[in-house]
């Protein structure tokens, strides 16, 4: 087993190709009618006798999960084969109770392809080999053995068996940890925009298995290590770290790397040895016989072509040259689709030549409300819509609120789902516009705190903002600092 810590492998040229397994968005398994949605529902109850392998029954394959494979592949410009077909994968592990998996091999639905990453503010691409569709295993539940049962036992759930399982694999060329990161990071992010699947790793709807080797520059590829069960792109990175080290350590003592299966150790942050590597012909692969090929016609794939939205590369350039934004304020608001959606939305509705104002909101303290609401929640999951977004803009351009309102507001409507106006009229927030008495409270400030008042006198000029903070104290929020401090200045220097 290895630890990690930073990764050493000077004289060698570090190779990864990742194999990422993303479960698709369908109602229903890959080749049967039960539901897809097995992660929060009792053990063994989304099952039925084509998932438990009993003998006689026959597939029959999901077209939806084909499409939405085919729709990421158009996504990344794979080439789109008009023939393909399943296979069966045998292997002897519990997990699937057939002793096979039906997946494809030699003729998958898509051919190349590349995802595009930026790292250190550099842009390249990955290139891909190819996606193809297969279906999942059942989960096997390992637990620890006790003095009554001796080393421990394992369940199996079979839940998960069947449901579409969309596999991407890349070429062999990523260079570094972090460029697998920003590869994973990018391609979720793709998959979430086209809502093909959740990618949520941390439920296992999106994997990763990473293949790392080690050579000398020129030399052809070494042996490979296939890293399993990391499920965070912080394991992603430390494993990969980890198996770096642990390879350039065997090269440097004049030892040859071994071709295997290593699982990624969570508590040390290192890998052990589970497996020696299969090749493709340990898995006997030959025609699925009970499945037809599938013909891909190019009427279909113009329909599915015209599902493609707007990507999120395409969607930052848009925002920048349509609106005016930044980079990073384009970037940030085009990191989902749900919250480019928002944004839109709220331009929409708040009218011409607010775009960044609105931009300014949703990136500052709507973005503050959502990351103290939790990690993944957006605008949609929550009583604030886009609308009430462009309707406090529209109050706070108008001069109606001050911006020290604007956040009590923003703050009430994110809990109730209340409109800002009605918040401002129900809390009596309306900015203070009577002049005499702005002028009044100055004059209260001033004879309330006489040290201020003597250390402005003195020329110590920030003893004014500390006034300014105490008219704004006394009214609410309700006063524009620039005139309570223009009130102040009147009695001061009067």
């Amino acid at each position: 087993m290895t630890t990690a810590t930073a990764p050493s492998a000077t004289g060698y040229e570090v190779v990864i190709g990742l194999e990422v397994h993303a479960q698709l968005n369908t109602r229903s398994k890959m080749f049967c009618g039960c539901a897809s949605d097995y992660f929060a529902a009792p053990p063994n109850t989304r099952v039925c006798a084509v998932c438990l392998g009993m003998p006689g029954v026959l597939p029959v394959i999901n077209r939806s999960a084909v499409d939405l494979t085919i729709l990421t592949g158009l996504a990344l410009g794979c080439t789109i084969p008009p023939h393909s077909k399943f296979d069966r994968k045998n292997y002897p592990y519990p997990d699937l109770m057939k002793g096979y998996q039906i997946s494809q091999y030699d003729e998958p639905l898509c051919l190349g392809g590349a995802v595009a990453i930026e790292l250190d503010g550099e842009r390249r691409e990955v290139g891909l080999e190819r996606i193809h569709l297969e279906e999942d295993t059942a989960r096997l539940l390992h637990r620890e053995g006790g003095p009554a049962d001796g080393d421990g036992y394992s369940l199996l759930d079979v839940n998960r068996s069947g449901v579409p399982l969309m596999e991407i694999v890349s070429a062999p060329d990523m260079r570094s940890p972090e460029e697998a990161v920003a590869y994973l990071r990018e391609l979720r992010r793709t998959l979430r925009y086209l809502d093909v699947s959740d990618a949520d790793m941390e439920k296992g709807s999106f994997r990763c298995d990473a293949n790392i080797s080690l050579r000398r520059p020129g030399d052809p590829l070494g042996s490979k290590v296939e890293i399993k069960n990391m499920n965070s792109f912080r394991a992603v990175q430390r494993a990969i770290e980890s198996e770096i080290r642990r390879q350039a350590a065997v090269l440097d003592d004049g030892g040859s790397v071994e071709q295997e299966t290593r699982g990624y150790i969570e508590e040390t942050g290192g890998t052990a040895s589970q497996r020696s590597k299969e090749e493709a012909h340990d898995y006997r692969y030959f025609p699925e016989p009970d499945l037809p090929p599938l013909e891909i016609g190019e009427e279909r794939l113009a329909e599915i072509r015209g599902r493609l939205p707007e990507l999120p590369d395409a969607r930052r350039a848009r925002f920048e040259r349509e609106y005016g934004l930044a980079a990073a304020e384009a970037g940030l608001l085009a990191e989902t689709r749900a919250r480019a959606d928002a944004f839109e939305e709220a331009v929409a509705a708040s009218g011409p030549g607010r775009a960044q104002a609105v931009a300014r909101w949703l990136i500052g303290d709507v973005a503050a409300l959502l990351n103290q609401a939790g990690g993944d929640v957006e605008l949609a999951d929550t009583p604030l819509t886009p609308g009430h977004v462009a309707e406090l803009v529209g109050l706070t351009e108008d001069g109606v609120i001050t911006a020290a309102s604007a956040k009590q507001v923003l703050g009430a409507a994110f809990e109730s789902g209340d409109a800002p106006a009605a918040i401002v009229e129900a809390r009596g927030l309306a900015q203070l516009r009577d002049d005499e008495g702005l002028a009044r409270i100055a004059a209260e400030v001033i004879e309330a705190n006489p040290q201020a008042v003597e250390d402005y006198r003195g020329g110590k000029e920030n003893a004014i903002k500390f006034l300014v903070g105490q008219v704004m104290r006394a009214t609410r929020g309700r006063a524009d600092p620039n005139e309570a401090q223009a009130a102040l200045r009147s009695v001061l220097d009067g």
